[in-house]
This record gives C-alpha cells, structure tokens and sequence, in this order.
C-alpha cells in the first residue's frame, strides 16, 4: 500500500506508540472489486454512520463544521469528528474528543490498477469554544489515517495511529486524569477492536 495514498497521508512515527489495523478482502472478478472500493470510498467519507459499521460498544462519531456545527454530508478538509467514546467526556471539549481533517487524499494509478482515498485527522481544539486547548485524549502530534484502497482484485481498508501520547498538557486536572486512563486504555489495545471492525465494516457494510 505504500505507494496508494498511505505513503502520502501516514506521517512518520517519531514519538509515543503505534497501530496499524487492516482488513482485506479478494474480490472473484475486477469488475466487482472496483464496486466494493467505490462502496467502501462512500462509506469512509460518511463518517456520521462509522458507529453503525463499528457495532456495539463503538464510539459514536459526529462529522461538524470548522464551527462545530454537525452537519450531514460527506466529510471535506477543515471539518471536524465529534467522538464520543464510551466512559465520561471531557469538560475542554464539552464531552467530546475532537479531531481536525487535515487532509483527505484521493490517488488513481491506472498504469498499476491501483486507486485509494485516504482521511487524515489530529486531535484539535473544540471550535464550538474560544479555546485553544487540544480537546483529546492524545496530544496534537498524534494523527489517525483511515485508508482505503484496491489493487487489482484486492480491496483493503485500514487505520493506522502515529505518534500517540496521553494529553498531559492541558489544564483541567480532570481532563488530565481522563486523557491519561484512556489514553492507555487505547494502547492496552481496547481501541483496535473498534478500527478492526471499522475496517472490515468499510469493505463490507453495517453488521446485520
């Protein structure tokens, strides 16, 4: 995958941990693995439906504008998530853990039969407030990749984390509490059954 749209939108690691989540599937013809890419491209971008192909137990996700404000469509760059995640919100981001998209990225590579689109999103400030502070669990270097992408027959969707670490820096001692049980409750490995299953429910739709 590294030359799709990965290569371009998963930073380097540099600091903290690290996932990578994947989930891939064979397709019998190219015809029909070009559908379930398109299928797959639509869902990735539909992020206000993620929790139903996560199932249960799954963070609910809430696509807004550089506002706050939720809107219904599909995801463009300078949007933001609003996560809630299972367990007490923060008071910095009003219950919520946003993220910034920073880039969304889209490659068709013909000569190859390869073609990807890929979302990239950091841990941001709340806009609906006027404060700076990162509304997160993970510190402003952390990102979340979520990938899409067909070769040939082959259709994969995946996650991949960089650079994670507990947001210690902020200001509310309670946040602070919070950010640090989550965040190692997500590298105790709770969070990657949530992104194994979005992978697979790109690719293959809402569980029944």
């Amino acid at each position: 995958m590294e030359d799709g749209a990965k290569k371009d939108i998963v930073p380097d690691q540099q600091t903290g941990q690290q996932t990578n989540t994947e989930y891939a599937i064979v397709s019998e013809s190219r015809e029909n693995a070009q559908e379930i890419f398109k299928a797959a491209a639509n869902r990735l971008l539909d992020v206000n439906h993620w929790e139903k192909l996560c199932g249960s137990m799954s963070a609910d996700f809430k696509l807004t504008d550089q506002d706050g404000n939720e809107i219904e469509r599909h995801a463009e760059k300078g949007d933001h998530f609003k996560i809630d995640i299972p367990g007490p919100g923060g008071v910095e981001g009003g219950g919520y853990d946003w993220v910034l998209i920073e880039k969304i990225e889209e490659r068709i590579d013909c000569e190859n039969d390869i073609e990807s689109l890929a979302i990239r999103v950091r841990p941001a400030s709340n806009p609906n407030t006027k404060g700076n502070e990162v509304a997160h669990f993970f510190n402003e270097q952390a990102t979340s990749s979520f990938v899409v992408e067909r070769r040939g027959v082959q259709v994969k969707a995946g996650v991949y984390g960089r650079n994670e670490k507990p947001n210690a820096v902020i200001k509310n001692l309670v946040d602070k509490i919070r950010n640090a049980i989550i965040a190692v409750s997500a590298f105790a490995g709770i969070s990657s059954s949530q992104w194994q299953n979005l992978s697979k429910g790109l690719l293959e739709g809402e569980k029944p």
